[in-house]
Formats: structure tokens, C-alpha cells, sequence
């Protein structure tokens, strides 16, 4: 039988582990008995866990009594173990010592290098029992979980929202102090979350580290770059309960679980509008602000949303890459097309409550409520004169630019309004 050597000679071979002191070996051994079936010595009293080493059980405890002997001269944070202290330390210093043989990116931790190679060979070793799903790390399957049984054991102290991760509510937590640590060198913008900051940090760059193997589009996140695989995939993993339908992420089917249960959790301090997604809420405090920080390099328009101008921008290239399946119409946007569709169901899904109209667009639905109300909420902020409906508005402000933005694709008059140019391409036809 093959006898370990704990002196001071290298190991026979890789799977040898060298133990220079007794102590080191008396605790070695443990392992093997471990793996024998003994019963380990070193007992949780408290949840009934297990642990080979006298250690390894002080630093569970701490767990249940929230001890954190160990504090960072730095920055003050506290920690249950020694070994975590001085992997954060590496935070402060900089320190990278374990670099990935393939890409060439390092990591503080051994083990946080050992997930990272998983990655190259694609190794997925954790599988969900539930759905089938693969992870690369157990803690990832763990937290994948939570999904299914929807459990949520975090809690915050202030205001009692639940979460399934513990850094998601440490996270929360930053929101009731508006606490921003983490500070972008270049515009100064901060950020609760360090990640958030490297993800704005390729907005300055341009870069685009994420590659889709099959169509070779280039992301800058590699969730942005997961999402995007399932276009190719046509995966809808996500399942609503209510009504059956499916998405793409777990994110999308939330926000969709709010339209059933009519829940609006975030609101405007100024107007006290409710919106179902925090992004909405955003885009609307910059109607009270003025704020469009976004430009088109094109023709210098600008837009409060980076999905308006995206939107936008499609005008300056003609593209119509939505198509209907039944009249071989094109759109340029995929909201027009999911409207258009519904002339040939002829579904009118959005009713007044009041005198029972039926429309095929919300919007439709809001400007006709106005009729109602008699209210103009939109103003012009050249002339001041108000209108019922944001539409009338924007065709309204044509008359102080002099824009004609609809153009006839035969002749090459252009026109202020869509209306007008409709008129004018039957002298064609």
C-alpha cells in the first residue's frame, strides 16, 4: 500500500498532498477517515451539520451568531474567517496571483480561477433536477432554485422586501442610503454595484468583449450575450402561471406577473404616476426634467431614451426588417407590426370605460380618454399652446421647425404630416 510522505520531500505525484507539520497531518487524516463513512467528530449542535476539522466548525458557527472576528484595516469591513479577510484584501491591493493558461485573465482566488476555466471547456457539472438546466458552479445551481420553489429568506430590516440572494439584499440595502461607492474615472457617474460600474465603463470603451458564435454579433455583457442566444435557440424557459405565456428571462416574466396582479411599485415623486418597471419611471422623470441625453449623430435629434433613438434611427436607413406573415407588409419598428396584425384579426383590445369604445392601441385608448376629461396635458414649449395628446403635439412643433420628415419614395416631395403624404401618393396610383 502506498504511504504518504508529511517530511520535507515534493510529492510522488499530483494527487499527493505534502503536510509539513503534525498538526496539519493529525487533520489530514480526518479527511480519510471522512471518506471511510466515520462519523465526523466536529458536530453543529444547532443545525446538525457535520465538518472534518475542529476549524471548519468554529467557522460555521459564526454563521449562527454572526461573529466576524476579522476586520479589514482598510476599509473596516468585518469577516467570519481569516481566509475571507484576506482574499478581500487583494480588493484593496490589487493582487491577481492565479492567471487563466488560455485567456490569460487572473483572479484573486484558486477556486475563483477553477470556475473560470469551466467556462473554456464548457463544463457544466451542476444540473438542476427541476428543469434540467446545467451550472458550472454548485452556488449558481443553488440560487437557480430558489426560481423554482420561489423562496425568498433575506429580508430587509427597513421596508421588508424579500430576496432568494444575499447579495441582492445587500445590494437593496445601498438604496435606503443612497450609498454609490463605486465611481466612474470619466464622467463621474457612481454606482451601488462594482459590476454596474465595469459594465458602464464599456459605454467609454466601445468594447464589445462577448462574441456570438453563430451570427459573430458582439456584446458587452455576457448576459446581454445569453439573452441574445436564445433568438437563436427560440428558447422561452420562463413560464407565467397565470396565463401560459413564456419568455426569454426571468426578468421579463416578473414585469409581466405585475399586468395580473395590476401592481405598480414604483412612483413618480413629482406627478405621483405608478409605473410597472423602475426603467419606465426613469424615462418619465425626464419628461419633468426636459433631460433627452440622447443624440442622434446623424441629424443631432435628441431623445430622452436610448430606445427612442435606437427607434430613430432606423429612419435614417429605411430599414424594415418586420415583416407580417399575411399582406408581406415591412415595419421599421416591432410595436407597429404587432399593431398592424391586429387589422387583419380586426381585435380591438383596449375598451373605454366610459362610453365602450374599442381601440387597437393603449394609446389610442389614452388619447380618446382625454375627450372625456377635456384635460391638455401637453404643452408646447415654444408658443405654450396645450394639447390633449402627446401625438398632436409632436405634429404641432413641425409648424415651428418647418421639418417634413415623410417623404414619397417617387418623387421625392416630402410632407409635415403622415396624412398628407398618404393623400399625395394616390396621385401616383
Amino acid at each position: 500500500m502506498k504511504t504518504k510522505d508529511f517530511g520535507s520531500k515534493q510529492p510522488s505525484s499530483p494527487n499527493e498532498k505534502k503536510i509539513g507539520l503534525s498538526t496539519n497531518f493529525q487533520q489530514h487524516g480526518k479527511t480519510h477517515k471522512s471518506a471511510r463513512g466515520s462519523k465526523k467528530a466536529n458536530f453543529c449542535k444547532i443545525c446538525e451539520k457535520n465538518f472534518s476539522t475542529r476549524g471548519n466548525l468554529k467557522n460555521h458557527l459564526r454563521t449562527h451568531t454572526g461573529e466576524k472576528p476579522y476586520k479589514c484595516e482598510d476599509c473596516g469591513k468585518r469577516f467570519s474567517s481569516h481566509g475571507t479577510l484576506k482574499n478581500h484584501i487583494m480588493i484593496h491591493t490589487g493582487k491577481q496571483p492565479h492567471a487563466c493558461e488560455i485567456c490569460g485573465k487572473r483572479f484573486q482566488t484558486n477556486g475563483n480561477l477553477k470556475n473560470h476555466l469551466m467556462i473554456h471547456n464548457n463544463e457544466k457539472p451542476h444540473r438542476c433536477e427541476v428543469c434540467g438546466k446545467g451550472f458550472n458552479q454548485q452556488g449558481y445551481m443553488k440560487r437557480h432554485m430558489l426560481i423554482h420553489t420561489g423562496e425568498k429568506p433575506h429580508q430587509c430590516n427597513i421596508c421588508e422586501k424579500r430576496f432568494s440572494i444575499r447579495g441582492n439584499l445587500t445590494t437593496h440595502m445601498l438604496t435606503h442610503t443612497d450609498e454609490k461607492p463605486f465611481r466612474c474615472d470619466v464622467c463621474e457617474k457612481t454606482f451601488i454595484i462594482r459590476n454596474n460600474l465595469k459594465t458602464h465603463m464599456l459605454t467609454h470603451t466601445k468594447e464589445k468583449p462577448h462574441l456570438c458564435k453563430l451570427c459573430e454579433k458582439r456584446f458587452q455583457t455576457i448576459g446581454n450575450l445569453q439573452r441574445h442566444m436564445l433568438t437563436h435557440t427560440n428558447e422561452r424557459p420562463h413560464l407565467c402561471v397565470v396565463c401560459k405565456k413564456r419568455f426569454t428571462q426571468v426578468g421579463s416574466l416578473r414585469t409581466h406577473m405585475l399586468i395580473h396582479t395590476n401592481e405598480r411599485p414604483h412612483q413618480c415623486h413629482i406627478c405621483e404616476k405608478r409605473f410597472r418597471q423602475n426603467g419606465d419611471l426613469k424615462a418619465h422623470l425626464l419628461i419633468h426634467t426636459k433631460e433627452k441625453p440622447y443624440r442622434c449623430d446623424v441629424c443631432e435629434k435628441r431623445f430622452n431614451s436610448d430606445g427612442n433613438l435606437r427607434k430613430h434611427k432606423i429612419t435614417h436607413t429605411d430599414e424594415k426588417p418586420y415583416q407580417c406573415v399575411v399582406c408581406q407588409k415591412r415595419f421599421n419598428r416591432r410595436g407597429n407590426l404587432k399593431t398592424h396584425m391586429l387589422v387583419h384579426t380586426n381585435e380591438r383590445p383596449h375598451q373605454c370605460h366610459i362610453c365602450k369604445k374599442r381601440f387597437f392601441q393603449n394609446e389610442e385608448l389614452k388619447d380618446h380618454m382625454l375627450i372625456h376629461s377635456k384635460e391638455k396635458l401637453y404643452g408646447c414649449d415654444v408658443c405654450e399652446k396645450k394639447f390633449k395628446s402627446n401625438g398632436n403635439l409632436r405634429r404641432h412643433k413641425i409648424t415651428h421647425t418647418g421639418e417634413k420628415p415623410y417623404r414619397c419614395v417617387v418623387c421625392e416631395k416630402r410632407f409635415n404630416r403622415r396624412e398628407n403624404l398618404k393623400v399625395h401618393m394616390s396621385i401616383h396610383t
